[in-house]
């Protein structure tokens, strides 16, 4: 039997620190994130101080409180804050670059058949707009090794491609890609990536200067348990003159030179509630005092339980693993026997309180099940889901 990677979390109270509905095994911390309870207090404080002097609020207090939450933003992602904008969600970040590049016919846009598929509607939006044309890597799931990535996406390199829009860690197969190494390679052949880093921010390690994507976005809802509605967009200082923010406002043509023209643009595109950014730097430093090491702690801890977790079910449910471990984070997919993926999600949701995606896939699994380990996710969790889906499976095939 696999011995238990972590200390029931619930002997510690980590599920009291969340607003979760008791009644619900939640194994879905990848669609939406959770938000801390302390953050979401910190967000109502600042929303009351909004309402009590929205003129002070607006014209005189949010700059100061963008810069402030931006620099511990910009220290955990290894960015200076002038590279970072808020926007927010990723799917923002992604449309607000894809939109602002200069496209002709004929040029390529690479991307892979994991991409998420509102990134990848915003990608076939500007190619119609422009001309361009979209091409599409197929990196094989199961699979043995990121080198099977690395050989699928630059295999599809041709002297046309543009860009390349990739996931850092993929929505429906939870694979954590190779991008360090894309990125070189593409970058000595003269061409910018867009890195969909959705997932990636609490999960995974950043270092973004180091990196050296042209583009990164990543949700701060998720992993880093902020609010929903706070994103950033990280632009490389050499492309930042390229990309304006998808709304206009009074930044375009402000006569100011004590901010950056890309922060009076994005830091202002109207009136509208900033709580949700102003608490991401909240929602770091809060939950890095969560155990002795912090944000390292925090991240080999729910990777640790996340490598249990599929591995049990696997056991219990003989389910094969289709990627290396190297290869995940905090989330891990399994492909599922053929059946009606809807119909099995209704049951686990409805008929057993167990909150799981079931992801309709292609090829020989038309259904996927993805797990999500968070703080307040037990080895009891997983077990309780293998324990239901046994029979659900059994029934369906």
């Amino acid at each position: 039997m696999l011995s238990s990677p972590v200390v029931d979390a619930s002997s510690q109270g980590w599920r009291s620190l969340w607003s979760l509905d008791p009644a619900f095994t939640f194994l879905n911390h990848g669609s939406f994130g959770a938000c801390l309870l302390a953050v979401q207090q910190r967000q109502q404080e600042l929303r009351r101080q909004l309402e009590a002097q929205p003129v002070r609020f607006f014209g005189r207090s949010l700059e100061p409180l963008l810069d402030e939450s931006r620099a511990v933003l910009a220290a955990f992602v290894g960015a200076s804050p002038a590279d970072l904008a808020f926007v927010p969600n990723a799917t923002t970040g992604i449309n607000t670059v894809l939109r602002s590049l200069s496209l002709r016919p004929g040029d390529e846009l690479l991307t892979t058949d994991h991409e998420y598929n509102a990134s990848r509607n915003a990608l076939d939006f500007v190619a119609q707009q422009s001309g361009a044309r979209v091409v599409v890597a197929e990196i094989p799931f199961p699979l043995v090794s990121p080198e099977e990535v690395m050989q699928s996406v630059l295999g599809c390199v041709t002297d046309r491609t543009r860009l390349l829009l990739i996931d850092h860690v993929t929505s429906q197969t939870a694979l954590v890609l190779p991008i360090a190494p894309l990125i070189q390679a593409l970058a000595n052949q003269g061409i910018d990536t867009l890195i969909d880093g959705a997932h990636a921010p609490g999960m995974i390690p950043l270092d973004l200067g180091k990196l050296g994507a042209a583009y990164y976005t990543g949700n701060c809802h998720k992993w880093l348990c902020a609010p929903k509605g706070a994103a950033f967009l990280y632009v490389r200082e050499d492309r930042r003159d390229r990309i304006r923010p998808l709304t206009i406002s009074h930044g375009a043509n402000s006569p100011r030179r004590d901010r950056s023209f890309f922060h009076l643009e994005f830091d202002w595109t109207g009136t509208g509630d900033p709580t949700p950014f102003l608490c991401v730097g909240a929602a770091i430093q809060h939950l890095a005092a969560l155990l002795p090491g912090g944000w390292a702690d925090i991240m080999a801890q729910n990777r640790a339980l996340a490598l249990w977790a599929r591995e049990r079910l696997s056991q219990r449910l003989n389910l094969a693993l289709p990627c290396p471990d190297e290869m995940i984070g905090s989330m891990a997919t399994l492909p599922l026997p053929a059946g009606d993926a809807d119909a099995l999600y209704q049951a686990l949701a409805e008929e057993f309180s167990i909150e799981i995606p079931i992801i309709p896939w292609r090829g020989r699994f038309n259904r996927l099940i993805r797990l999500s380990a968070q703080l307040y996710n037990t080895p009891t969790d997983y077990d309780r889901l293998a324990d239901v889906l046994a029979p659900l499976l059994a029934q369906s095939q």
